[in-house]
């Protein structure tokens, strides 16, 4: 049995996966962000031993454990670097996770690892595969040969990060107009609220209980299948952007498939449908005999979970 632990700019989720990959139980917190690392590694520590202990084992037993974390994972110290949605520069995770559990502990980026989990588990034959995971942010995964492609400094797939619109929204990579600062789950909230503002007859006030602070995506979107002409006019707006990041990943990579995953991908065909009608017409390749397949995660937010643990069980990185 092993632990997978994914570790966002929102929640903590924490997951005991046994020798078939299956998530047998699991615990989600706050993130609570920012604050100390200190905190964070207590709380991982703390679900830990709580998932052992309703399962009957100790964390000594436990054949691992394994974190996706939201930034670079310096793989030669251990440190979590450049974690601009944690408020952390450089934290070791490591070093103080594995000596307070006693069991080896392996990280890995928080994409990185939900790339692997759902390639691996998800029956995927091509040898050519991105995730673009769309949480509080947006992240990448790259699987190219059937391998993880980490670049030189393990640092590969911040898809969130390429500029959309120079000098557009603030980005807390100290950039403007990055795709992650305009398409991610925390960018259509802000979206939704400006919008609000100018329609208090919209059902996303009903949805929210009338208090804009109770937004999230997932209310945009049960708004617009209601017939919200507010919510679908955002939700319309969302996937056009979402669509100019896809085509951008399609175009440079041509990719056999392009997986979507993150909290945002739980929309289902709300989402996907508008993001491949639209995606299509950006491609360069359009009249390729081969396209890039789009589809949702079939993890769903398990695969940063499933991912995490398979974490040290023989990836393969290159």
């Amino acid at each position: 049995m092993r632990i997978g632990i994914d570790l966002g700019g929102t929640n903590i989720a924490a997951g005991l996966v046994d020798d078939r990959l299956h998530v047998v139980d699991r615990m989600s917190v706050k993130t609570n962000a920012p604050r100390p690392m200190e905190g964070i590694i207590a709380d991982m520590v703390r679900m830990t031993r709580e998932l052992c202990a309703r399962n009957g084992l100790s964390a000594s037993e436990l054949d691992g454990v394994g974190v996706g974390v939201p930034c670079t994972a310096n793989q030669q110290n251990g440190c979590m670097e450049d974690a601009n949605n944690l408020g952390i520069d450089d934290a070791p995770l490591i070093g103080p996770l594995s000596e307070q559990l006693g069991v080896p502990v392996h990280f890995d980026n928080d994409a990185n690892a939900a790339a692997w989990g759902e390639y691996v588990t998800g029956g995927y034959a091509e040898d050519s595969f991105l995730m673009m995971t769309i949480g509080t942010g947006i992240g990448g995964g790259i699987i190219l040969d059937g391998k993880i492609w980490a670049g030189i400094n393990g640092a590969a797939g911040e898809f969130g990060h390429m500029t959309l619109r120079m000098g557009g929204e603030p980005c807390s990579c100290g950039r403007r107009g990055c795709f992650e600062a305009m398409a991610s789950a925390n960018a259509l909230i802000a979206q939704a609220r400006d919008a609000m503002k100018d329609s208090p007859d919209s059902a996303l006030w009903t949805l929210c209980g009338g208090d804009i602070a109770n937004v999230e995506a997932k209310t945009v979107f049960d708004a617009a299948a209601a017939g919200d002409q507010t919510a679908g006019a955002l939700i319309d707006a969302y996937t056009t952007i979402l669509a100019e990041g896809a085509a951008n990943l399609i175009n440079i990579f041509a990719p056999a498939v392009l997986c979507v995953g993150g909290g945002v991908s739980r929309a289902g065909e709300a989402l996907m449908k508008p993001l491949r009608e639209k995606t299509a017409r950006l491609i360069c390749s359009k009249n390729a005999k081969r396209s890039t397949v789009i589809t949702a995660a079939k993890l769903d937010n398990d695969a940063g979970i499933v991912g995490a643990a398979l974490l040290g069980m023989g990836r393969q990185t290159t």
